[in-house]
């Protein structure tokens, strides 16, 4: 069964009473894609609704029933993950829709099919009224908790959009310059690109001025680096740096050896050139 068209949805129905994050991330998704959805609640869905019923009624966007939908890892779908299944592909590429369901979307609907604790469904359960506050709108708190969500929602997408034009960025790049060391006009997301690749190190104007130089990992171990900074810089401050290496403006090491700075663009050619030649004791 085909899903109608999401801009031409202007309605939007899910349960009343206690909410959780499944029917607030819910709401905050179907907001992003329509911004003219109106939200609704009730304890029933209404027969023969005009628009998106979710989370109740035992519809496509329902999970409560004994055959809902079960992933191949295992984890159920709830309505969140539902809709991220249908809808997903209207706001990021498909390796990104893939993504996201498996960092962010499965997570919470393992917590809400399951019980499974999770600090993001965690904080959203808490903004319900709680038996304490009898003269709280239980409307208007679902509707700050899914502004929360949607503003959240919101930064995440554009933060993979632009990892996403990132890497394509740093793949031109890449082919204009041989390795082991790669230079980046601007600070951006470069690991998932450069990793398993001949780079060892990566460098570009730090956001805090200077430049900053990076060792590359090793394949998928984040924490596991090809060549990291020598154990004899690490933790240093920047007069014992510059004392060490007599390189003017070496300012920092990282005390796990994956980052180094200088204040500029020739002394982090020179710290990376040192780097390459130095074999720890």
């Amino acid at each position: 069964m085909n899903c109608p068209n999401i801009a031409t949805i202007r309605n939007a129905f899910t349960h009343s009473g206690f909410f959780h994050a499944d029917d607030v991330f819910s709401s905050a998704l179907l907001l992003i894609l329509n911004p003219e959805i109106k939200i609704e609640r009730g304890a029933k869905a209404p027969e023969h609704y005009e628009g998106i019923v979710f989370d109740i009624g035992s519809g496509r966007f329902d999970h409560h029933q004994s055959d809902r939908r079960v992933r191949k890892n295992g984890i159920p779908y709830a309505a969140f993950g539902l809709l991220w299944e249908e809808y997903g592909a209207l706001l990021l590429e498909e390796e990104d829709v893939r993504q996201f369901d498996k960092d962010f979307v499965q997570i919470l609907d393992e917590s809400d099919n399951t019980g499974k604790e999770n600090l993001i469904a965690q904080c959203i359960y808490d903004w319900n009224p709680q038996w304490n506050e009898p003269e709280i709108d239980g409307t208007e708190r679902f509707e700050e908790a899914v502004e929360w969500a949607r503003r959240l929602l919101d930064a995440k997408f554009r933060a993979m959009r632009a990892r996403r034009e990132a890497f394509a960025q740093v793949r031109t790049w890449m082919q204009e310059q041989t390795a082991p060391i790669l230079w980046l006009k601007k600070a951006m997301p470069w690991k998932e690109v450069v990793r398993g690749t001949e780079f060892l190190y990566v460098c570009f104007p730090s956001v805090r001025g200077g430049y900053a130089v990076q060792a590359v990992p090793r394949d998928d171990n984040a924490t596991e680096l090809k060549k990291p900074f020598p154990v004899e810089w690490r933790g240093k401050t920047a007069e014992e740096l510059r004392l060490l290496t007599g390189i003017g403006t070496f300012c920092f090491c990282h005390n796990s050896g994956f980052l180094c700075a200088a204040e500029s663009r020739e002394d982090a050619a020179k710290v990376v050139e040192m780097a390459l030649e130095y074999e720890d004791k």
